[in-house]
C-alpha cells in the first residue's frame, strides 16, 4: 500500500490544531452572521423565502464567501506552537481579518459606490448591484489572503503590516474603479456607471465584477515579489503600493489586447454596455480573472 500511495509527513498533532482552529472558524462565523442580523434587523429566511429577494442571497453569498477565503488563510496558520498559542492567534487574526473585510466593504460602499444607496438596492432586489456588491467582498478577501500568507508570525508588526497594506490595495482597488468609470463614461455618451447599474444591467455588473477580482488577484500577486521585513512599515507600504498599482496596470494592457483578440469582430463594448448581452459579458469576466490567475501562477513559482 505505501508503493501505491506516499503521503507526506503530517505533525502528529495537526487534527487537535485543525479543530481547534476550525472550531474558532466557525464560531467567528457563526457569531458575524448573528450580529448581521441583529444589526440590520433583516430576516435571511423571510428575504430567500418569503420576498424571493435573490439579490439578498446573492449579497449574502459574497460576503460569505470573503469569510470563509480569509478564514482558510489563518487556519493552521500556528499547528505546532501550542495549544494555547494557536487558539489565541486563530481567535486574533480571525478577528482582525473579519474587522479588515467589513472595513473594506464599508470603503467600497462610501467610496467605490457613493453614488447609489446599496442596502436599498438590494432591498429592491437590484441584482446587478447585488453581484457588484458579492465581487467587492470577495476581490477584499482575496487580497488580505494574500497578505495574511506574506506576513510571518503573530506579532504587532504583522498586525501593523497586514492594516496598512491592506489600505494601500484598496486604494489601488478605487482607483482601478474610477478608470473603468471613466472608460464607461466616455464610450456611453458620458453617462453614469453607477446610475446604469442602479437601472438592473446585469451584463455590466458581471463584466465589472470579473475587474475587480481580476485585479486583486493581480494585486496579490505583489507577495510573490516582496520580502517580508516586519520592522520597515514604510517600505512594506510603498512596496505594496507600487507593486500593486504596476501589476493593476499590466492586467488592463493585457486584458484590453485578449479582448481584441478572442472578440475580435465583436463590438463588446456595445454588446454589455447597450445590448446588455450576458454572453459577451461573462466571456470579459473570464478574461480578467483567468489572466489574473495566470500571471499569478507564474510569479508563484517563479519566486
Amino acid at each position: 500500500m505505501d508503493t501505491l500511495v506516499q503521503l507526506n509527513a503530517l505533525h502528529p498533532q495537526l487534527w487537535i490544531y485543525l479543530s481547534i482552529d476550525i472550531g474558532i472558524a466557525l464560531c467567528l462565523l457563526f457569531g458575524v452572521r448573528w450580529l448581521a442580523g441583529r444589526y440590520s434587523n433583516i430576516s435571511v429566511s423571510k428575504e430567500l423565502s418569503v420576498r424571493d429577494n435573490f439579490a439578498f442571497g446573492i449579497s449574502v453569498a459574497g460576503r460569505m464567501l470573503s469569510l470563509c477565503i480569509v478564514m482558510g488563510s489563518v487556519v493552521g496558520r500556528h499547528v505546532g506552537e501550542g495549544y494555547q498559542t494557536a487558539a489565541l492567534g486563530m481567535l486574533l487574526f480571525g478577528l482582525v481579518s473579519i474587522i479588515l473585510v467589513k472595513l473594506g466593504r464599508v470603503a467600497h460602499d462610501k467610496l467605490v459606490l457613493n453614488r447609489l444607496d446599496k442596502e436599498q438596492m438590494i432591498d429592491d432586489k437590484n441584482i446587478s448591484v447585488a453581484i457588484v456588491d458579492a465581487a467587492s467582498a470577495i476581490a477584499a478577501a482575496i487580497m488580505l489572503r494574500s497578505m495574511l500568507l506574506w506576513v510571518e508570525g503573530t506579532d504587532m508588526n504583522a498586525l501593523v503590516a497586514i492594516t496598512s497594506g491592506f489600505s494601500v490595495v484598496l486604494l489601488v482597488l478605487l482607483i482601478m474603479t474610477r478608470i473603468y468609470e471613466a472608460r464607461f463614461a466616455s464610450h456611453n455618451q458620458n453617462d453614469s456607471f453607477q446610475k446604469t447599474l442602479c437601472k438592473g444591467q446585469v451584463a455590466l455588473a458581471i463584466a465589472h465584477s470579473g475587474n475587480l477580482i481580476g485585479t486583486a488577484l493581480m494585486v496579490s500577486a505583489a507577495a510573490s515579489l516582496l520580502r517580508y521585513n516586519p520592522e520597515t512599515y514604510v517600505s512594506n507600504i510603498t512596496g505594496w503600493l507600487f507593486s500593486s498599482i504596476a501589476l493593476a496596470g499590466v492586467l488592463l494592457l493585457l486584458v484590453a489586447i485578449a479582448k481584441r483578440l478572442v472578440l475580435a469582430g465583436c463590438d463588446w463594448k456595445q454588446e454589455v454596455d447597450q445590448q446588455v448581452n450576458v454572453g459577451v459579458a461573462s466571456i470579459q469576466w473570464v478574461l480578467s480573472v483567468g489572466i489574473a490567475m495566470i500571471v499569478l501562477g507564474v510569479l508563484t513559482h517563479a519566486s
